[in-house]
């Protein structure tokens, strides 16, 4: 084909096309969320977990936080946003 031709597209072809590629992409777009959400939830799993094994066995009872950390250390992923 000649370049006069390809750029002779019927509208209605290249609007199902269009559409079609798009809701593949959504489709994806879809996938990916999922998977960053499974991400996001695993690493909070093992955020607690690392938390639970600083903790000493026997903690301050004066309510403050041990030596060389700070109350509330750790990651907050509460605070990211996704679009």
């Amino acid at each position: 084909m000649s370049r006069s031709t390809d750029r002779q597209t019927d509208p209605a072809a290249a609007t199902a096309s269009l559409a079609a590629e798009a809701a593949l992409l959504e489709g994806r777009l879809s996938l990916l969320r999922e998977a960053i959400d499974s991400v996001d939830a695993r690493i909070d799993a093992v955020s607690e977990t690392l938390r639970r094994l600083q903790r000493p066995v026997t903690g301050p009872t004066d309510g403050e936080a041990p030596e060389g950390q700070e109350s509330g250390a750790g990651l907050d992923r509460s605070k990211r946003g996704r679009s």
